[in-house]
């Protein structure tokens, strides 16, 4: 294997997926998509899985692009070639996946308990479902202060130092960060900053929360 074609099988080049041509809709893609994902990872070439599925070459490379519709036949021939349930090749077709973007300085200064003197956070994202949600923080410490504050809620935290040093307490462990150093905690146990140790201290901080009861 040369150096080229290492580079091509390993990274994340090798997690690119090519564009689907235009085509005729949300199902195909999804199928196309799915196809090709469990293809991959069953390690077969387009002619070796189209021979399996009993269906020529020529018909599969236009189904991994999407670039015709799949008669029911054709599908169970592909599911059963792959091992898989028929329903797992529809996957994603109606799903709608939220994301949120951010440009930098946009964020909302949120003004709250825990907002005190020196204490800035700024949201930068929350995505907000049936049964989940997620919020990040930029958290910026300018200013050295007496009273500290604590927090405590549902859900999983995740903190990345980004610049500076401080110590950060959960429960009765302490932690001394600093850039590069990540920590994850359990939101039910109080926590919050105990001592800034250089200033200013910048860090990202992002709650999962769990399933959200109606």
């Amino acid at each position: 294997m040369n150096e080229e074609q290492e580079r091509i099988d390993h990274g994340p080049a090798a997690r690119e997926v090519n564009q689907p041509a235009p085509v005729e809709g949300a199902l195909e893609r999804a199928i196309a998509l799915q196809v090709r994902r469990y293809r991959q990872a069953t390690g077969l070439t387009v002619g070796d899985m189209a021979k399996r599925a009993g269906i020529s070459k020529a018909m599969l490379s236009k189904i991994e692009n999407a670039q015709t519709s799949c008669s029911l036949t054709t599908l169970s021939r592909l599911a059963a070639a792959l091992d898989v349930p028929v329903t797992a090749l529809f996957r994603g077709a109606d799903d709608n996946r939220e994301a949120v973007f951010t440009q930098a300085g946009t964020g909302a200064r949120i003004v709250q308990r825990g907002s005190r003197v020196g204490h800035d956070y700024t949201l930068i994202g929350a995505l907000r479902g049936q049964h989940k949600r997620m919020e990040a923080h930029l958290v910026t410490l300018t200013e050295q202060s007496e009273v500290f504050p604590l927090f405590q809620h549902p859900g999983t935290e995740l903190l990345f130092m980004l610049e500076g040093e401080m110590v950060y307490g959960h429960c009765d462990a302490s932690y001394r960060m600093r850039p590069g150093d990540a920590l994850q905690l359990d939101g039910e146990g109080m926590h919050g900053p105990q001592e800034l140790v250089e200033l200013p201290i910048r860090f990202l901080s992002v709650v999962a929360y769990g399933d959200i009861e109606a």
